[in-house]
């Protein structure tokens, strides 16, 4: 199978959800959800790994646990969907596939999702699963925190929440096709339109509506952390597909976190959707990408 082929699996998934979405402008959050819950399906299932539901800080999720992992290292997974959409069940293969790269434990959040819930409640809970993570005897920087998309945003606001309350940070943030751009005004939105089968200023519009509501300033630091100050953010990798609209997202948080003398690592890989590492275990692009990411969680421990 070349990558071409699999990497349609994606493209294929993201293309058939946006006729869905264009066909059901009116669709009911219940199924909007149960739509997003595929995510999965592009993603091989990791072997030896196992999955244990707990409630971690009040918090519900998913453990995704690889044979002969480290588990005092864990990945504080935030799923992708907008803060709306997504699961821990549509992450966990994923999650599963990172933590088996890396030999760590992942915890994958079901955080409380907008509309319903409205910012600041899916920052709040990464901070009480990570509260509770260092409660239990792991060391703070033993904990990544990891997520895509809207759950990148979170992987990176989780941090610079707890370094706003004084606490100790995580010692890493792992971000895939980070989505931080409140204000829809990325240049990639225009540019990469033709080439992303999912992402579009329209759709990105409505998820901010139900995340933000009419009260929230768009540009609220742990909202948005285009607006926020990096000083002492820990060592911070991302990736993106050269072909998604949210690309310049994660350049413009890799300007701003290296401005302010982050350690950072950005990978753009070429012709790639949204949130590529989806394809993990089908594709040699997704599977070298985690490699990458295998090498550099390393160089930190």
């Amino acid at each position: 199978m070349t990558d071409t082929t699999t990497q349609d699996a994606l493209r294929d998934l993201y293309t058939d959800w946006s006729a869905l979405m264009a066909a059901n402008p009116e669709m009911p959050i219940r199924l909007f959800r149960s739509i997003f819950d595929e995510w999965h399906q592009p993603t091989v299932e990791p072997e030896d790994v196992t999955y244990r539901e707990e409630t971690v800080g009040g918090v519900p999720g998913i453990w995704c646990l690889p044979t002969g992992a480290d588990e005092a290292q864990v990945l504080l997974f935030t799923h992708g969907g907008g803060f709306s959409v997504g699961s821990a069940s549509s992450h966990r293969k994923l999650a599963g596939h990172v933590a088996k790269t890396l030999g760590a434990a992942s915890f994958v959040l079901d955080y409380r999702r907008a509309p319903e819930h409205q910012h600041p409640a899916q920052v709040e809970d990464g901070v009480a699963v990570f509260d509770a993570l260092v409660a239990s005897g792991r060391q703070p920087q033993d904990i990544t925190t990891i997520g895509d998309s809207a759950g990148g945003n979170l992987a990176i606001t989780i941090a610079l929440s707890l370094k706003e309350r004084g606490k100790p940070a995580p010692g890493q943030v792992i971000a895939f096709s980070p989505w931080v751009d409140m204000e829809n005004k990325g240049e990639t939105l225009k540019t990469n339109n033709e080439t992303d089968a999912l992402i579009t200023p329209e759709l990105l519009a409505g998820m901010i509506t139900g995340v933000l509501g009419d009260t929230i300033d768009p540009a609220t630091p742990l909202a948005n952390p285009l607006y926020a100050d990096f000083d002492g953010f820990p060592r911070l990798y991302m990736n993106a597909g050269s072909a998604e609209a949210l690309v310049d997202n994660a350049t413009r948080i890799e300007e701003r976190a290296r401005a302010a003398g982050v350690d950072v690592t950005l990978s753009v890989v070429e012709g790639q959707q949204h949130v590529f590492p989806f394809l993990a275990g089908r594709s040699a692009v997704a599977d070298q990408e985690l490699a990458r990411i295998k090498d550099w969680y390393a160089q930190g421990r």
